[in-house]
């Protein structure tokens, strides 16, 4: 399909409604703002007692559909995003949001919402692929009166080719980190102890987190560890790594965390708990970097 045609068929559907007479799933209510302000480290009196209202940029959580969806959407979005993946523009990524806020939110509210495809854009090139950003506009209102919009904006494109595989990005070596760089080019993990209170850290800092004190000496770590976080890194692209791979947040057996490669198991087999051992990457024989070997079938 011509990209003008296309452009032009897709902006059939700017003004479409893609949800009508939405229903929030609960009222407004305490525990879910109390929820909230652990996570964000919110402590905003007006969030709690007897007059509290929401935090406003819960704005959208009212409105969350869960596992089973929202009431009320209609196929006009599904429409749209089928005429993008049918001309190739197949991959979606999340790019931004923009939320107003009319009146807060107070404890009982019920919340109800409207959607509409707002616009979608002329065809655009980005790091990512060439595609068209998508714009939905929700209204939320609380007892029937505006409480605030919530503007999602996407990206439906078609990925860039991969280029071929280029250089391996150098370890950043400075004078609080190049006793580490140095065990590692002898192929040794060194972390830091406090001379003060004998804290261990990793990575490395010029002074503890925990008594301040500037002294320190190392000890080498085992290399025994386990997988204490992981993600899966599909985006975006870089020459010199191939994805998808996994990167670890690995609890090495001496207690401190350290970032980096799970080897040895494919990334879609990492899971948290997985006993991992060190070993060192030769690096276009140039340098090392230490990474995790993970144990197949492995669950700690």
């Amino acid at each position: 399909m011509v990209t003008d045609e296309l452009h032009a068929q897709l902006r059939t559907y700017e003004g479409r409604a893609a949800v009508t007479s939405g229903v929030g799933k609960d009222l407004v209510n305490e525990p879910m703002i109390r929820h909230w302000c652990e996570a964000m480290g919110d402590t905003n009196p007006a969030y709690a007692g007897p007059d509290a209202v929401a935090p406003p940029t819960m704005l959208q959580a009212w409105t969350m559909g869960g596992l089973t969806g929202h009431t009320g959407r209609t196929a006009a979005q599904d429409e749209l995003f089928a005429l993008l993946d049918g001309a190739g523009y197949s991959s979606v990524v999340a790019t931004d949001c923009e939320q107003e806020y009319v009146r807060p939110v107070r404890p009982g509210d019920r919340i109800t919402f409207e959607a509409v495809i707002e616009s979608v854009s002329e065809r655009k090139t980005t790091k990512l692929g060439t595609g068209y950003f998508v714009t939905t506009r929700m209204d939320v209102r609380a007892g029937g009166r505006l409480a605030g919009t919530h503007r999602f904006r996407i990206l439906k494109y078609a990925p860039r080719e991969r280029r071929p595989k280029g250089t391996r990005p150098r370890p950043v070596i400075n004078r609080d980190n190049a006793g580490f760089w140095e065990g590692v080019a002898a192929q040794r993990l060194l972390i830091q102890r406090c001379g003060g209170c004998g804290t261990l850290r990793l990575p490395w800092l010029p002074g503890c987190g925990s008594c301040g004190s500037p002294e320190w000496d190392t000890v080498e770590a085992s290399g025994l560890g386990s997988v204490f976080s992981y993600v899966v890194m599909h985006h975006p692209p870089f020459p010199a790594f191939d994805p998808p791979f996994a990167v670890g947040l690995i609890e090495l057996a001496e207690g401190v965390r350290f970032v980096s490669n799970v080897v040895g198991v494919p990334y879609d087999a990492v899971r948290i708990g997985m006993p991992v051992e060190l070993e060192f990457l030769s690096v276009e024989g140039e340098f090392e970097l230490p990474v995790f070997r993970g144990a197949r079938g492995g669950d700690g």
